[in-house]
């Protein structure tokens, strides 16, 4: 079909004003222009992520692969480096003492701790040995780890040192199906005999890896087709949901990272590895560069030293969160220059103006101000380890303010991407010093099929001229589905379509611009996803709680509430703390603010939610929410877009105080 006006986009169907079935109409499907013959593809032999890796050994068996700081007397040194072929010995023994250990191919493997060369390493002698590497997440709530090795039957289980506790904690109701711990480090005598009580082997890293040199098992490498892990992601219900992967999901989306950013990633290239291996989106980013033979650096673990981290491994490639980046603007470079001399904000401010011009114009940011660069920005440069060329943001967006700021004065190319655990974490990313996509998610990768279907009831047309509607997709980089779970597997995906749940916009130029959620489910800055209604049920057992309206958005990392209390509680309060005053006076109160706050979250507690789930601060509304102000249905269901547009002046003077905190 022929080209549409977009720049970046290829259209492969025609939108539907009517598709039957009582559903809404549907926008074009649209390509990346890079496959409007054909998605993109692994090349053959790097259709697993074991190809990925054996391959890069081949090529490449002296580069440096895995790092880590070496701790000398508490202190943290220089990096030390594995290279790959030392890596590839050391995953040999380690599958084969997975597999003595009676794991056989498709079993499960659990893994649960910070980034590390020992994940690196369980991961892919996972991979060589055809058996599900299975995230283990103790944050998605009290009983998460155990619900997870309980649903997706892990038998064998390797531990960061400081997390084996929590393991442990989980063996009086699994130890049936958990029969083994590898600690990443050591593992004390205490531990040793609680596992062993159950019926549970334990081993230390260096005698795991001993267990395996001593019995050599063959490889077993997988098919494409194979599911390599099970990556639990949270769930509306509570219960988390295990998206299903495989390994040519994966490696589809790294031939596409390819295919897109062919000069981006090289052999000289170095990580810098902080975001959770157990989230997808770090698990692609690395799979990346294992596949083109460069480096990957581990943090310490600890995000006060994350900078310093950074400082030492000198990085090329960064991706983060909006809310580690929110930090590096506002604490690590914008403090800095706010602290600065008055003739040095002067030219500060030139430098920007002037370099942001450029931009504006179209220039590359190398390419907009190489003297300012030189003078000016090579400071901020240097806070950044003085090598870094690309900035990777992703999980949220990334509010616009801070990615212009960063992608003028960092010296370093800043993108944003777009994905979901279901689509492997990659669907969207932008185009390299293109200004215009700022505040978007970019274009499609070049492997998927994307559309907008309207959404009547809230008012957004898919065909409309300036086009809106829940984002779908289609392509070979999704999931197969969540484990055991058909149900929820068959609502998500409609021929072949995932539902993401959010609302685009396309822009002029083919990038797509999130604008709003579906349904009533949000994602912090921390990229964790809130169930809002849910919330709203928990806090609204409180006795003190008439009405409540939570929110948050993806640019903050807490929540916050409109509170309207309940009337009798609040004189029974204020009797007892000698406060005077009709209803509406009380509810101006600083310290019944801070009391309701404390029965919000010893509600919370109770309930047992994530920490994310907290209210972090409320505004106290005397008035009940009604329909002749138009925040509620005539139902009585809350209509949330009104709700923020007539307290928003409240919503942003809680989030305000609370960074004066």
């Amino acid at each position: 079909m022929a080209q549409k006006a977009y720049e970046y986009l290829w259209t492969l169907e025609e939108g539907v004003e009517d598709p039957g079935n009582g559903r809404p109409s549907l926008g074009p499907v649209y390509r990346n222009i890079l496959a409007k013959h054909g998605w993109v593809k692994p090349n053959p032999g790097l259709d697993t992520c074991w190809g990925l890796f054996s391959h890069a050994v081949k090529q490449c068996p002296n580069n440096p692969m895995l790092g880590h700081r070496e701790i000398t007397d508490g202190k943290a040194g220089k990096y030390i480096w594995k290279t790959y072929q030392q890596v590839y010995d050391e995953v040999l023994h380690i599958g084969s003492a997975i597999r003595a250990s009676g794991v056989e191919p498709n079993g499960r493997c659990g893994i649960l701790g910070a980034n590390c060369p020992e994940w690196m390493l369980t991961l892919q002698a996972c991979n060589g040995q055809t058996i599900y590497c299975v995230p283990l997440y103790d944050t998605l709530g009290d009983n998460a780890v155990e619900f997870i090795i309980k649903q997706a039957e892990v038998s064998i289980a390797f531990v960061q040192e400081t997390k084996l506790s929590v393991i442990l904690k989980s063996l009086s109701n699994c130890s049936h199906i958990l029969k083994t711990i590898v600690s990443f480090g050591g593992i004390n005598d205490a531990q040793m005999q609680d596992a062993h009580s159950k019926g549970v082997k334990t081993y230390p890293w260096n005698e795991f890896v001993e267990l395996g040199r001593r019995n050599p098992i063959q490889l077993t490498p997988p098919i494409a087709g194979d599911i390599c892990t099970i990556m639990y992601t949270s769930g509306t219900s509570g219960e988390p949901k295990g998206v299903l992967l495989t390994n040519e999901a994966l490696t589809t989306l790294v031939a596409g990272l390819d295919a897109q950013f062919n000069q981006v990633v090289d052999e000289e290239s170095v990580y810098f590895s902080f975001l959770p291996l157990a989230h997808a989106f770090d698990r692609i980013v690395e799979e990346w560069f294992i596949h083109k033979g460069a480096s990957i650096g581990y943090w310490q673990g600890n995000v006060k030293v994350l900078m310093d981290d950074v400082g030492e491994l000198k990085p090329t490639f960064f991706a983060g969160v909006p809310r580690i980046l929110d930090r590096i603007y506002s604490g690590c470079i914008k403090q800095k220059q706010d602290n600065a001399g008055k003739l040095q904000k002067t030219l500060f401010d030139i430098a920007y103006k002037h370099k942001l011009s450029w931009m504006q114009k179209g220039y590359k940011q190398d390419e907009a101000s190489p003297f300012f660069d030189m003078l000016v920005f090579s400071k901020v440069k240097q806070n950044l380890g003085g090598r870094l060329k690309v900035i990777l943001a992703g999980a949220a967006p990334l509010a616009k303010h801070v990615e212009e700021f960063l992608s003028v004065t960092t010296c370093a190319t800043v993108v944003q991407g777009y994905g979901l655990t279901e689509t492997c974490a990659g669907t969207f990313i932008a185009v390299p010093d293109r200004y215009s996509m700022q505040g978007t998610i970019g274009i499609p990768m070049p492997n998927v099929d994307v559309r907008l279907e309207s959404i009547p009831e809230m008012n957004y047309n898919a065909l409309s001229s300036t086009p809106r509607g829940e984002l779908c997709i289609r392509g070979k980089t999704l999931f197969t589905g969540y484990h055991k779970r058909e149900d929820l597997t068959k609502e998500a995906l409609t021929d072949g379509w995932l539902h993401t749940g959010d609302v685009g916009e396309w822009q002029p130029d083919g990038a797509l611009k999130i604008i709003d959620r579906k349904k009533n489910i949000f994602k912090l800055s921390q990229g964790e996803y809130v169930a809002v209604e849910n919330l709203e049920n928990i806090y609204g057992l409180s006795s003190y709680v008439n009405m409540i309206w939570v929110y948050g958005n993806s640019y903050e990392s807490v929540l916050v509430a409109v509170v309207v209390p309940n009337k009798e509680a609040i004189h029974s309060w204020a009797q007892e703390n000698g406060e005077e005053g009709d209803f509406a006076e009380l509810c101006e109160r600083a310290k019944l603010k801070e009391y309701i706050l404390s029965e919000l979250t010893a509600t919370g507690k109770r309930s047992k939610l994530k920490g994310f789930e907290f209210i972090k601060a409320v505004h106290l509304e005397p008035k009940s929410f009604d329909i002749e102000r138009d925040l509620l249905t005539p139902t009585f269901k809350k209509k949330r877009q009104q709700l923020f547009k007539y307290y928003k002046g409240h919503i942003d003077s809680l989030y305000q105080s609370l960074k004066k905190q």
